[in-house]
């Protein structure tokens, strides 16, 4: 094997390896990135001080690993905060109406779906049921 031949492919082996490696780093099994939450019941009682964000349009708090959304006065959404890319706390953009991962700028929508990268999976969805002034978030 010549020279150029040997450098040739000992640069195409670099580049491969380390394409690999980039991969790897925006993969979904990061196992630095929290689970979703499990087994999820839980009851907010939103006249409570603690709970005030929700009272308007938009506003959000976090509690027990998710993030609790309203959407409108009878709309309330809950999804996983850990951003599915690594882990980063997402936050709700009332004005853009979707979660925004501040780290690499993963965008997800309501519905927790990925909008736009780097993140690959969805944020997991969590039900929410209103009776009065409490909202029940559960699995």
């Amino acid at each position: 094997m010549e020279r150029n031949e040997f450098l040739k492919m000992l640069g195409t082996a670099s580049l491969m390896a380390c394409a690999g490696c980039a991969l790897e780093s925006c993969s979904s099994s990061d196992p630095t990135v929290p689970a979703p939450p499990t087994g999820v019941d839980f009851t907010i009682d939103l006249t409570s001080s603690a709970n005030t964000a929700l009272t308007a349009d938009g506003g959000s708090i976090y509690k027990n690993g998710l993030v609790i959304v309203r959407i409108s006065d009878t709309s309330y959404i809950a999804l996983s905060q850990a951003c599915t890319h690594q882990g980063t706390t997402v936050a709700f953009q009332p004005s853009a109406g979707n979660f925004l991962c501040s780290n690499h700028g993963s965008r997800f929508s309501t519905t927790g779906s990925v909008i736009n990268g780097p993140a690959a999976s969805s944020l997991k969805r969590y039900n929410t049921e209103l009776t009065g002034t409490d909202l029940r978030v559960f699995s």
